[in-house]
């Protein structure tokens, strides 16, 4: 009985599995960050401190392009751990809206995320009435990216700044992490 109730959920699901349809088509409007990529970021804490590192991204499709994914690493200057590393998924809906799946440091959190040309944008909670939106866009070979903390729909500080050469190609998702030289 066990068995026949598996292999019913596991029917069921592959049917309305093969009616949603893929998003690779979508996700091409970011293939231009697939690769490795590594260059110096700030982050601007709070108080206006900053801390510089060195920040290494890897990108590539899976799925068969469905889905886009990225990890996020850093290194301190001298080359040791810098204490971050990320993970996000980018998939777009049957209605061609997209969404940022993102995972750091034991939290998670899904967002709306729009192409721009040559780039896209998200933002995430940062307390009441505020948001930290970020902003990237790939130009000749170079990945530049900001996060701006907003209040009230205004831009108050600038909490993140990163400019990151394309190194190579990504064996992503199989491939090892970047490394920091």
């Amino acid at each position: 009985m066990r068995t026949m109730m598996v292999l019913a959920l596991l029917v069921a699901g592959a049917g309305a599995t093969a009616q949603v349809p893929t998003s690779g088509a979508a996700a091409d409007a970011l293939a231009p960050f697939d690769g490795e990529w590594r260059g110096p970021a700030t982050l601007t804490m709070p108080g206006g401190t900053t801390r510089t590192l060195i920040q290494t991204e890897r990108v590539g499709p899976a799925l068969g392009g469905d889905v886009r994914l990225i990890e996020g690493h850093s290194y301190n200057p001298d080359g040791s751990e810098g204490g971050f590393n990320a993970l996000a998924v980018i998939s777009a809906g049957a209605d061609g809206a997209y969404e940022f799946r993102s995972y750091a440091k034991g939290r998670a959190g899904t967002f709306p995320l729009k192409v721009t040309p040559g780039g896209f944008e998200w933002a995430m909670p940062a307390g009441p009435d505020a948001v930290v939106r970020y902003t990237a866009a790939v130009t000749g070979g170079r990945w530049h990216e900001e996060g701006w903390y907003e209040r009230g729909g205004k831009r108050l500080a600038r909490v993140f700044d990163m400019t990151l050469n394309r190194v190579g190609d990504s064996a992503w998702p199989a491939g090892r992490a970047v490394a920091p030289k």
